[in-house]
C-alpha cells in the first residue's frame, strides 16, 4: 500500500523540527482558530445541561472506541502500573506524551481500568482551536467530553485556571500534555513545559506521569502505515516537597516527570534517548 503523502510530509517536518530543537511546534497545519470569549465555557460544569451533554457524548465516544478496537484500528497491548492510580486518595494532574489524537482514548482506557473511575472524573486540557474549529463528530467530542479548552483571551484563561483548580481540589483528574505539541507517532519524550506542574502545585495535588510506548502491529492502516500497539505505563506519583518553594516544586516535578519518561523510553525500546538536534 502506498504511504499517505501528508503523513510523509508530517514525518519530514517532525525531523526538521527535532533537528532545530523546536519541540513545542506542531508539524501539522491547524485549522483557523476562533477566540473563546469569557463566559463561553462552563469550566466548572455548574450547569445541568453541561453534565447531560457530557454523559450523552461519552456514550457516543465509547461506542466509537469499541468499534475501533473491534476493527483493530486502536490496539492497547498492555497497561502497566495501574496501581499507581488506584492508590491515590486525592485529585491529580495526569501528564502524557502526545503523538496522536488516539492517545486521549488511551488515557481514557487507563482511567476506566482504574478503581478511581467510580468516584473521580477525568478532564482533558485541549487547545483553543480544537474546541472552536473541529466540525462534526470530533468537534462534538472536543466540546463535550469533559474538556477544558485553553484560550488566547486573558480573562477566559483565568476562567480555565479556576476551573482546572476547582476540579483538582474536588478530587478529580486533569490530563494535560506538557510537551505542548503533537508529533505523529513520535516515540521519544520531548522537553516539558511548566503549566502542568504549576497547576499541580497551586492545587496541592500530585502529578501522575503516563508514558505510552508503541510497536508496529500486523494491521495496516489506510494511510499505508502499520497500526500501532500501545503499552501504557502509569508511573509513580510525584508529590510536592514541603521543604521547597512553589517555583522549586514546579521545577522538581517537571524534572522527575521527564526522568521517569526517559527511563521508560530507554528500557522499552532498549536504546539511549538521543535527539537529532544540531
Amino acid at each position: 500500500m502506498e504511504k499517505d503523502k501528508e503523513r510523509l510530509r508530517v514525518l519530514a517536518r517532525i525531523q526538521e523540527l527535532e533537528e532545530n530543537g523546536q519541540f513545542d511546534v506542531d508539524p501539522e497545519n491547524d485549522p483557523p482558530s476562533k477566540v473563546i470569549l469569557p463566559g463561553t465555557v462552563d469550566y466548572k460544569q455548574k450547569k445541568l445541561s453541561t453534565r447531560i451533554k457530557a454523559k450523552f457524548t461519552f456514550a457516543l465516544a465509547r461506542k466509537f472506541l469499541h468499534k475501533m478496537i473491534k476493527n483493530k484500528q486502536f490496539i492497547v497491548k498492555d497497561v502497566v502500573g495501574i496501581e499507581n492510580l488506584d492508590n491515590l486518595d486525592s485529585g491529580a494532574v495526569l501528564t502524557c506524551n502526545h503523538f496522536s489524537a488516539m492517545d486521549s482514548f488511551a488515557t481514557q482506557v487507563v482511567y476506566e481500568k482504574s478503581r478511581q473511575s467510580k468516584k473521580r472524573k477525568l478532564f482533558r486540557v485541549i487547545k483553543e482551536g480544537n474546541y472552536t474549529s473541529f466540525p462534526g463528530f470530533y468537534g462534538k467530542l472536543m466540546r463535550n467530553c469533559n474538556t477544558l479548552p485553553l484560550s488566547s483571551n486573558f480573562q477566559t484563561l483565568q476562567e480555565f485556571l479556576r476551573g482546572a483548580s476547582y476540579h483538582l481540589k474536588n478530587g478529580n483528574y486533569v490530563l494535560i500534555y506538557p510537551e505542548q505539541s503533537m508529533w505523529w507517532n513520535y516515540r521519544k519524550p520531548k522537553p516539558l513545559k511548566s503549566g502542568a506542574y504549576t497547576m499541580a502545585v497551586h492545587a496541592h495535588v500530585p502529578v501522575v506521569p503516563i508514558f505510552i510506548c508503541m510497536e508496529d502491529s500486523d494491521v495496516m492502516g489506510q494511510d499505508g502505515f502499520p497500526i500501532q500497539m500501545y503499552t501504557i505505563f502509569v508511573l509513580k506519583p510525584i508529590f510536592e516537597d514541603p521543604e521547597l518553594s512553589a517555583s522549586e516544586n514546579k521545577e522538581m516535578m517537571a524534572k522527575k516527570n521527564y526522568e521517569a519518561w526517559k527511563a521508560i523510553y530507554e528500557t522499552f525500546y532498549n536504546e539511549k534517548l538521543e535527539y537529532l538536534t544540531k
